[in-house]
């Protein structure tokens, strides 16, 4: 946004400070009971499989909390209206820009076409101010998903809206009333004031950092620990870039005071859609006194289980399916650094409220973030020596339970026995036993790349740390698909964790052609972002061939998490279930993680593929994936790919897309 436009429609809107938000009629909390799919913007056209919808961008003054800011909205709200489909339509969306600068609306997660995936510069042209453009494809899958602007700093000032296909059949899980959930964030300051403060002080919104009295005793760390912290100019409190101190939070537009709500009948299964929408939170979820059912993820469906408690981070997407009982309950999203919180009420009649729970108190990162090796050779599975931890931190992650274990040894109950079970079979943790479609233990095959969907190997980090563009490169990286994630797990509350995503039918798995790692780095003291410790303007490209198999391994140098996304293609995530392992269209990176995802390369095109943090993203964490037939590579990149050839048979498979 131009500076001077922001100053000027925050003083014109100063005077509207007592405007309500204006929240879309998809959101607002009904005054009676409702229908059992929430409808959402009425289409300019809907005939024989065609729907087409007019939507609007343009500032508009709301209020949040009971201040007023300028929005960037889609048709008059923040969030926009709820865009609804059923697999198998034909889209046309008409975006009408009312703005004085460019805009561009992206599908997340969305299968599409190369020129409908919209993103300036990559893949289409941008929709220039005071102009329209009409996006048409094909509508060939269901779930749960969203869209947002992939220009300047516009989804941080509002511009996203929810966007639900419902699946051609039935559904696999029985339920009576849905309701979408869309987290965000919002501030009443210039974004690009945002990033400068954070590039003049990276700490300038931790507002929960020790005190240097604090960090100098070392508050209960090791000799070594507090050198690290010291020689890395970071804080261990330094969780989120940007926090409480300037966001509010929301639920569906609304911010905590009173906060969004939504009415049901007692005795219904009610399916609540989660999209975190946010620009840099990531939030954890949970619904005290009520278990959730998780059924869908990333818009795909997974295996039941039941949880206390979720993480979503930016642009994920949950469904979960509770069956709440004649009460009022709190929906409770803490912000994961525990800065604030958004929340709404799921109840029965108007006007009822449930208690808000208190915060928790904020986590601190560990040496486990860090990567530091301990005990060299002979390290276990949690990628942890067995000699000696002295000036560790074994709480937090660290305590976190390994695949394979059963989390109620950890402090976690099992579900009530008398607790009604959803239509398909329930879940709880622990008790996904390892079948024969499986794999979960390291090994290699005839390419030397171990078998689809087993975990990722520990791995000493190599010699390149990637210079100044990375703070401190780890000892090791390994998988930490297991774990809940810092400040989560040590309360005795049921924790998602990636290991207990299967999807819900087994797929064949082909083994990988190639592999590709890519590092995710930063610089927190000087704020800098990449990966492979370079901006997209120094290295933009991540070549890919037109039907091969390729796994992608993403490891963590820093000590931030990364939601990773990547456009156009599904990312299979590889967490140790073999034939099923869960489709993905954003993944979390924790600190000194090494994620790895399968890719069926079957989209020509130029592809984003990126960190879904705002402010890291246009920083410099970010890539295109360009997607090239063999012979349209020059044979000097195609040589780098494949130095011993092309597998053979290569395209091994039709790449028909379904």
């Amino acid at each position: 946004m131009d500076r001077r436009h922001f100053i000027r429609n925050a003083s014109a809107f100063g005077a509207l400070a007592g405007l309500s938000a204006l929240t879309p009629a998809w959101a607002r909390s009904p005054l009676t009971h409702g229908p059992l799919r929430q409808p959402g913007l009425q289409p300019t056209v809907r005939r024989r499989g065609l729907v087409e919808y007019d939507l609007t961008i343009d500032r508009t003054p709301l209020a949040f909390g009971g201040r007023t800011g300028s929005a960037v909205t889609m048709n008059g709200s923040v969030p926009g209206p709820l865009l609804r489909f059923t697999e198998g339509d034909e889209a046309v969306i008409r975006v009408h820009n009312r703005l004085d600068e460019m805009t561009s609306v992206h599908w997340h997660g969305l299968i599409l076409p190369n020129d409908q995936d919209g993103v300036p510069h990559v893949n289409f042209p941008g929709i220039e101010a005071r102009s329209t453009f009409e996006y048409r494809y094909p509508i060939r899958q269901f779930g749960t998903y969203w869209c947002h602007s992939h220009s300047a700093f516009q989804e941080q000032l509002g511009h996203y809206a929810a966007l639900v296909i419902d699946p051609a059949g039935p559904e696999p899980y029985a339920f009576d009333r849905e309701y979408v959930i869309v987290l965000s964030d919002w501030t009443f300051e210039d974004p690009h004031d945002v990033l400068d403060n954070l590039k003049n002080r990276p700490n300038y919104y931790n507002f929960q950092r020790q005190t240097v009295a604090g960090l100098l005793a070392g508050e209960g760390m090791g000799a070594r620990e507090r050198m690290n912290w010291e020689r890395m100019r970071m804080d261990p409190t330094d969780i989120s870039d940007i926090t409480g101190a300037t966001y509010t939070f929301l639920m569906n537009g609304q911010a905590p005071d009173p906060g969004w709500s939504g009415l049901f009948r007692p005795g219904e299964r009610v399916r609540l859609r989660f999209i975190n929408a946010a620009a840099m939170t990531f939030y954890d979820v949970r619904i005290p006194g009520l278990p959730m059912t998780v059924v869908q993820v990333s818009g795909q469906h997974v295996e039941p289980v039941e949880t206390d408690e979720f993480r979503i981070g930016v642009a994920e997407t949950y469904d979960v399916v509770v069956e709440p009982a004649d009460r009022a309950y709190t929906l409770f999203a803490e912000a994961m650094d525990r800065s604030g919180y958004a929340r709404g009420t799921l109840a029965p009649r108007p006007g009822m409220t449930a208690p808000v729970p208190e915060m928790r108190d904020r986590p601190s990162l560990t040496m486990m973030d860090m990567g530091m090796a301990h005990g060299g050779p002979g390290m276990d599975h949690a990628g942890m020596g067995m000699g000696d931890h002295s000036g560790m931190d074994m709480g937090g992650e660290a305590a976190a339970p390994m695949e394979g274990m059963d989390h109620g040894a950890m402090g976690h109950e099992p579900p009530a026995p008398d607790h009604p079970a959803a239509a398909a079979p329930i879940m709880a943790h622990g008790d996904h036993a390892q079948s024969a479609d499986e794999v979960a233990m390291p090994g290699v095959d005839n390419a030397g790349l171990r078998p689809p969907g087993a975990l990722p190997d520990v791995t000493p980090h190599g010699a390149d740390d990637h210079g100044i563009a990375n703070a401190m490169a780890p000892d090791q990286t390994r998988s930490r698909l297991h774990e809940p994630g810092i400040g989560l797990g040590d309360d005795g509350r049921r924790v998602l964790v990636y290991t207990d995503l299967r999807a819900l039918h087994p797929e064949p798995r082909r083994a990988p052609d190639r592999e590709v790692e890519l590092h995710l780095t930063g610089n927190m003291e000087r704020y800098m972002w990449g990966i492979n410790g370079k901006t997209y303007a120094e290295d933009p490209l991540i070549p890919m061939v037109y039907g091969e198999r390729l796994r992608l391994t993403m490891v963590n140098d820093t000590m931030m998490n990364h939601p990773m996304h990547i456009h156009g293609m599904w990312m299979e995530l590889e967490n140790g279930h073999g034939q099923r392992i869960p489709r993905v269209h954003t993944v979390v990176v924790k600190p000194a993680e090494r994620v790895s995802v399968l890719l069926e390369v079957d989209a020509l095109g130029p592809w984003a593929y990126h960190c879904h943090i705002l402010y890291h993203m246009d920083l410099g964490m970010f890539r295109v994936a360009m997607v090239q037939r063999p012979d349209d590579w020059d044979a000097e990149t195609l040589a780098e790919m494949y130095p011993s050839g092309l597998p053979a048979g290569f395209p091994r498979r039709d790449l028909a897309r379904g």
